[in-house]
């Protein structure tokens, strides 16, 4: 089993689920999180002022499914959330090493 963790921008994270549940994803959990990277926030003006804003308002997805259908998560997720500008995000992939149902106490691929 792995673990994709995406980091988009919060406009594309409708397109992203459904682009992902095509794949056969069970479910997600988003997060609202902020952040910054190569973009290093960004300059606004608000009443004549000019600030800096440092962290940016992201959405993280995270999700975790059989190995033999990363590949085909982080496509779909990689063209559903695409721009083409900086600051579209990230896909982490990490090994999950035990799942489990709490309500049933199924363990592995039967707890997804």
């Amino acid at each position: 089993m792995k673990k994709i963790e995406a980091i988009i921008k919060p406009f594309k994270l409708e397109e992203v689920k459904e682009a992902i549940v095509g794949v056969g994803v069970q479910g997600i959990t988003v997060t609202e999180v902020k952040g910054f990277g190569r973009q290093k926030g960004h300059t606004e003006l608000y009443r004549g002022a000019e600030y800096t804003v440092d962290f940016l308002p992201k959405i993280k997805i995270e999700l975790v499914l059989d190995a033999g259908l990363v590949e085909d998560a982080i496509k779909k997720i990689t063209e559903a959330a695409a721009t083409g500008k900086i600051g579209d995000g990230k896909i982490f992939v990490s090994q999950v090493e035990e799942a489990v149902r709490i309500r049933t106490g199924e363990r592995g691929s039967n707890a997804l």
